[in-house]
């Protein structure tokens, strides 16, 4: 009975031993590991798409990559730094397809249908993008949108003016998904909760005074059905043609309005 008392304990010593060293296995190659900068924002894009942005904590990143906090510091110093690296990311792949097209409209269109596209697949980067206008990812976009209305031939002193009239219609994009983002949680119906909202806001503007708002109640009658995606490339293709317009002008006259 004694022997296999003795037994029984050398054998739970012998499962205890075995299961730290597994551990201590686990932990060396967790610290070894090579972990890129690459591997953590595709992490942390991923955490956010699936949970919203305050799901995103270097605890849980670390988690996910079976790894310590300490490596993912080695590669971003903070929270803020990940998300602007997960944005420029996202971007950089939109700016990169619009560098493709054939001509600068073509490419300032597909800009920003790429950028609305990206907004719809992660609504988080709106609040990223609203919260820093010096953050790399638009000064992406600015050079990208910039490089464009020059290849259009917009005359110099418009140029600036251009660009910054396309970049503020994005980011205004941008800060409708932020609000959006903020008023519907993660994993939520957006597309039907969009529609009751837009319905409500419309019925609202039904009750104004119609001869102090004409033209609000007669964008109420479409708000509640129009598309959004299509709403704004029909802005940008405003915006398109009237930088057109622009190098137009130029060739007709010495330019020297277009900066007023």
């Amino acid at each position: 009975m004694e022997q296999r008392s003795n037994a029984i304990v050398l054998e739970r010593r012998s499962i205890r031993v075995k299961s730290r060293s597994m551990t201590l296995d686990t932990r060396t190659e967790r610290r070894t590991a090579p972990l890129s900068k690459t591997q953590i924002v595709e992490a942390a894009i991923s955490i956010l798409d699936r949970e919203g942005e305050d799901a995103l904590t270097f605890r849980a990143l670390a988690t996910r990559l079976v790894t310590g906090s300490g490596a993912l510091y080695h590669h971003v110093a903070s929270k803020d730094d990940l998300l602007a690296a997960a944005t420029d990311d996202l971007i950089a792949h939109v700016t990169r397809q619009a560098a493709s097209e054939a001509t600068p409209e073509q490419a300032l269109r597909t800009l920003a249908r790429g950028v609305f596209d990206t907004l719809q697949r992660h609504p988080w980067i709106g609040s990223v993008l609203s919260r820093d206008p010096w953050q790399y990812a638009v000064v992406r976009l600015i050079e990208s949108i910039g490089q464009q209305i020059q290849s259009m031939g917009v005359p110099g002193p418009a140029q600036f003016n251009a660009a910054t009239a396309v970049m503020s219609f994005i980011l205004g994009l941008a800060s409708q998904h932020a609000s959006r983002a903020r008023l519907f949680p993660p994993g939520a119906d957006q597309t039907a909760l969009r529609d009751v909202a837009l319905r409500s806001i419309a019925a609202r503007w039904m009750t104004l005074e119609p001869s102090e708002h004409p033209f609000v109640r007669e964008v109420a009658k479409i708000l509640p059905d129009h598309d959004d995606r299509e709403q704004f490339l029909g802005g940008v293709d405003i915006i398109v043609r009237g930088l057109r317009s622009l190098r137009e002008d130029a060739m007709d006259g010495d330019g020297s309005d277009f900066c007023r």
